[in-house]
């Protein structure tokens, strides 16, 4: 008779394969932005590190990576501080009115980020941010807010609300309440949506696209404006780059998964 462990293991393979298709043509990045000629081809007839050294040389890169990252790290900030508060809300509404509520915050997962970045594009230039990085980073924050609502969501539903409850019956104050009781019990879920939410905005082209300026364009941008004129290995040095940070972030969302698992 096969055995449990067995029937998993082969239930996992048809798992593996699909995966397998869709991961590998995304990491042929790697090699194609090794190649030495100036031209690419995978796998490269000879390995060299010359389009690395181009990339980091050139300030043109090197700004749109700093705007990546700026513009990353206020969108988290933003969409971590506005969703935490926002899950919190829901957490207390009634079933009625948190339907409707989730629903108008989970709306930019659902509605085509074309038509979001046309909306916000005409809004932008009203208020003159379109072209500025407080304008993407706003910009940013809505697509974000979605995944922190729904990581830090996760974490109050598993929350013991009758420790709040004791903690005010013995008199403890609300913001000591949230710092020591409720913002450690959800910590794992904060960390995760802001691991999604820097993701989100440093990979995010649609949207940069439309809301970038002269000064302030990002990584995605940069790639683009990048393969329309000249597609050199470069531009597979931009899209690794862009490749290890969602790695590096969806690895450390496992990790902190993986410990929060452990701890319960």
């Amino acid at each position: 008779m096969i055995g449990r462990n067995t029937t998993r293991y082969f239930a996992r393979i048809p798992g593996a394969i699909v995966l397998a298709f869709l991961v590998l043509p995304i990491l042929a990045v790697i090699p194609a932005s090794l190649n030495d000629s100036s031209f690419i081809k995978v796998p490269p007839a000879n390995y060299s590190s010359r389009w690395y050294l181009a990339f980091f040389a050139d300030t043109g890169w090197m700004q749109s990576v700093l705007v990546s990252c700026s513009v990353a790290l206020i969108a988290t900030v933003l969409s971590v501080v506005l969703g935490t508060l926002a899950a919190l809300g829901l957490a207390r509404l009634s079933q009625a009115w948190k339907g409707v509520v989730s629903a108008l915050i989970l709306a930019p997962m659902i509605v085509p980020v074309i038509m979001t970045s046309i909306a916000l594009y005409y809004g932008m230039r009203q208020i003159h941010l379109q072209g500025s990085i407080v304008g993407l980073a706003l910009g940013h924050t809505l697509l974000c807010l979605p995944f922190v609502v729904l990581n830090v969501g996760v974490a109050l539903a598993r929350f013991d609300e009758g420790l709040v409850r004791a903690a005010a019956g013995l008199g403890a104050k609300p913001f000591y309440i949230f710092a020591t009781i409720t913002l450690p019990a959800i910590a794992a879920g904060l960390a995760a949506g802001a691991a999604f939410a820097f993701i989100t905005s440093f990979d995010e082209a649609v949207m940069s696209l439309f809301l970038a300026g002269t000064g302030s364009k990002t990584l995605p941008v940069k790639l683009w404006e990048q393969i329309r004129v000249e597609f050199t290995p470069v531009a597979a040095v931009g899209s690794t780059a862009i490749l290890v940070v969602t790695l590096v972030m969806f690895a450390f969302v496992q990790f902190i998964r993986s410990r929060s698992s452990a701890s319960e």
